[in-house]
């Protein structure tokens, strides 16, 4: 019996070393004990190598004419700035996520009767000698995000290893000050879990030791260009890392029920 070349690749070896190491950390610290004693990074854009883990998804696999693009953009030491910290990026670089979101509809495809969608994710998680190194957010309360965004109404979209492949779990990314960076805090539990678009009832929560893939979706279907500028994403428990989303007053967005009912983002 041999080996199959994946598990003998060094990508194999590397993501199971990091998963030891992971793991080694929290028996050391007595995480499971004591809980988590910093925030734990899900993604970071420090580098041009972490575009690879990420897949960019737009109408065009369908037929529409909307553009994607994921780039990375070197970072600038905050020495050479003379902006305030909160407007300067990471020094190490970031992700930008921009576009032009196209309506149009495909001459040659009848059936599709709605386009205009642009997003990106992270790949699924890969395996390792410990099995598939999920992201285990159950210690956490928020979701955290460095972002500087242009405004539009994108989603944070979050999937896990549920029973149903195809389910996904949203929340508006609310920002405060567009044009600008700035960290934004979204609670776990705050998620809405759907599929295919749709609100799923009965809601249930995230599965939260099995979390697959991060990523953000703009489906607000306004033509033109878009920009979300991504620095890192991690999961975190303290709320003076950044900015708790709160709504003042009621917004609905584009996520319906089955009956056509709109969610409203407001004071969940």
């Amino acid at each position: 019996m041999y080996a199959t070349p994946s598990l003998l690749s060094k990508g194999f070896w590397g993501r199971s070393l990091d998963e030891f190491k992971r793991l080694s950390n929290i028996a050391l610290k007595l995480e499971g004990i004591k809980g988590p004693s910093g925030p734990y990074e899900l993604h970071s854009f420090g580098s041009p190598e972490t575009l690879q883990d990420c897949k960019v998804m737009s109408d065009v696999d369908i037929g529409g004419s909307s553009t994607a693009h994921l780039d990375w953009v070197p970072g600038q030491s905050r020495s050479s700035w003379s902006a305030p910290a909160s407007l300067t990026p990471n020094s190490s670089g970031h992700a930008r996520f921009h576009g032009i979101i196209s309506t149009q509809l495909p001459k040659d495809r009848p059936d599709i009767k709605r386009t205009g969608y642009a997003g990106w994710r992270t790949q699924d998680r890969r395996a390792t000698i410990f099995g598939r190194s999920l992201w285990n957010i159950d210690p956490y309360v928020y979701l955290a995000m460095r972002i500087k965004s242009d405004g539009r109404s994108y989603f944070v979209n979050v999937q896990t290893e549920s029973v149903v492949p195809t389910d996904l779990h949203q929340h508006r990314l609310f920002t405060k000050r567009p044009g600008e960076w700035e960290t934004v805090l979204i609670k776990w539990n705050d998620f809405v879990r759907t599929n295919h678009g749709f609100v799923v009832e009965p809601q249930t929560e995230i599965l939260r030791q099995k979390v697959r893939s991060i990523g953000v979706g703009l489906t607000d279907r306004i033509p033109g260009p878009f920009e979300l500028c991504i620095e890192r994403i991690w999961a975190t428990n303290n709320a003076s890392e950044g900015e708790e989303v709160e709504v003042s007053g009621v917004k609905e967005g584009e996520l319906k029920t089955r009956h056509g009912q709109r969610i409203a983002w407001g004071n969940q």
